[in-house]
């Protein structure tokens, strides 16, 4: 990556819980290594945001972070998007989606930059009006099969190219309109949310990436770039780079 700013920005990754290996009840609180690698290297300052129901530690939290990402895991409740589970529905994690769909509001409101990864976009899009396919291989039959690289030894595994909007940050910044992403999900955006709009698309037509209209700074990415950056596409570290870049400038 480039040289890091001067003045590095704390940026806020939202984890999960997680079982302790052989144990029946022992959680941890985390998230990948990935995320904060690839954070780190393009010059913010990762910062935990851990799943609490104390909204003011959640509060506090918030409050020292200049950008929050989003990132990758269980689906999204559609009971947030006013639908009923679908039979393919996978796990779902209420207190997660409490907070994320809390800071993600909260961030629009203050126009503070956030990433979306993954689980991540399609948060975002929930949060902000939008809706969710919950089994792209049910409610989009005929479909690329979006969960390719799952199960891979090689988590950076190209599955297939994404096309970007000519006009997009992402494409700019990138210097591509179209480029190879991993893939691992089995939902996807349906109903764009207000304030958003279609940035990136697979070759079957499923939403890959969004961008933001307004106030602030919103990217979001259906494939996992964090994976990627290092070295099976070295492109995708200018993304982490441009929203760290983003979060400085917004935070002056």
């Amino acid at each position: 990556m480039e040289a890091v700013p001067t003045t590095r920005p704390i940026i806020g990754i939202i984890g999960n819980r997680y079982l302790r290996a052989n144990t029946k009840d022992t959680m941890l609180a985390g998230i990948g290594e990935k995320y904060v690698l690839a954070i780190e290297a393009a010059g913010g300052i990762p910062l935990l945001i851990y799943l609490t129901e104390d909204a003011a530690v959640l509060d506090r939290l918030y409050g020292l972070c200049a950008g929050l990402v989003f990132a990758g895991g269980e689906d999204v409740d559609p009971a947030h998007f006013g639908a009923e589970p679908h039979p393919n529905l996978g796990t779902v994690v209420p207190l997660r989606d409490a907070v994320e769909l809390t800071l993600a509001r909260r961030a629009q409101a203050d126009s503070k930059p956030v990433l979306g990864i993954c689980r991540g976009i399609q948060v975002l899009n929930v949060a902000f009006g939008g809706t969710l396919y919950q089994d792209i291989p049910a409610e989009l039959p005929g479909s690329t099969d979006h969960y390719a690289s799952r199960g891979l030894a090689e988590r950076a595994h190209a599955a297939h190219p994404v096309a970007l909007a000519t006009d997009s940050w992402l494409a700019a910044r990138l210097g591509t309109n179209t480029i190879d992403v991993n893939t691992y999900h089995h939902q996807s955006l349906r109903d764009i949310a207000p304030g958003l709009r279609i940035t990136g698309r697979a070759p079957d037509g499923v939403i890959e990436a969004v961008e933001g209209t307004s106030a602030g700074f919103v990217l979001g990415v259906q494939c996992h770039p964090e994976e990627m950056w290092e070295s099976a596409e070295p492109r995708w570290a200018r993304l982490f780079q441009g929203f760290v870049e983003e979060v400085c400038q917004l935070a002056h």
